[in-house]
């Protein structure tokens, strides 16, 4: 399941192809575009040197996501029990978990087509979901549905994302509590921290 959320999260990751702000689904659309074909052209190389992923996920990926949101979603009830320092250590550690995770999923990309589905939302809407299915050969789409909120200066950020009604910040929920109830929330942090060592190589 973890995959099938990861492999969600890899149809945002890229650039903004336009100077103003768009819309959610103009959003969507955009980064998915842009980020598909840049593995499409680009694939053997990838393949051959994976920094060129990373770089891409660092440089295009992180301004579209909170992952502060994201962590505090992910923590749940422990998250108001967490001093500042420790709110800003797990958000960084859990972005990189991501980062890490997702981003060599970009390369098993084979010309999935996205569907996206009609805007349910309304102009003002300060939270809005948009929906999409990804068919993939003769399998049944998989629905995948990106949560985004409006900041103050109009800008969409995306907070979560369900993939065939699994919420991505959901599923981390469980294994957060259990690590919080081994070793507090220091004790997550440094278990985070020691994953990411490890996807690193370090």
């Amino acid at each position: 399941m973890i995959k099938g959320l990861l492999f969600g999260l890899t149809l945002l990751l890229g650039d903004m192809l336009q100077a103003a702000q768009p819309q959610p689904v103009e959003l969507i659309r955009s980064t998915a575009d842009y980020v598909l074909e840049q593995v499409r052209s680009r694939k053997a190389e990838l393949e051959k040197d994976s920094s060129g992923i990373y770089d891409l996920v660092q440089q295009k990926v992180l301004p579209h996501f909170d992952f502060r949101i994201m962590s505090r979603g992910a923590l749940g009830k422990h998250w108001r029990k967490a001093s500042e320092e420790q709110k800003t250590k797990l958000a960084k550690e859990f972005q990189e978990l991501l980062v890490r995770t997702y981003a060599t999923t970009l390369l098993n990309y084979s010309d999935q087509e996205i569907e996206y589905l009609p805007f349910r939302g309304k102009p003002d809407d300060k939270r809005v979901t948009v929906s999409t299915r990804v068919h993939n050969g003769g399998a049944p789409p998989v629905p995948i549905n990106y949560r985004l909120y409006r900041q103050s200066n109009g800008e969409w950020k995306i907070y979560d994302v369900v993939v065939d009604g699994v919420s991505l910040v959901s599923n981390y929920r469980g294994s957060f509590a259990r690590e919080v109830k081994k070793g507090g929330i220091d004790g997550l942090i440094s278990s985070l921290q020691a994953h990411n060592r490890k996807l690193r190589g370090a």
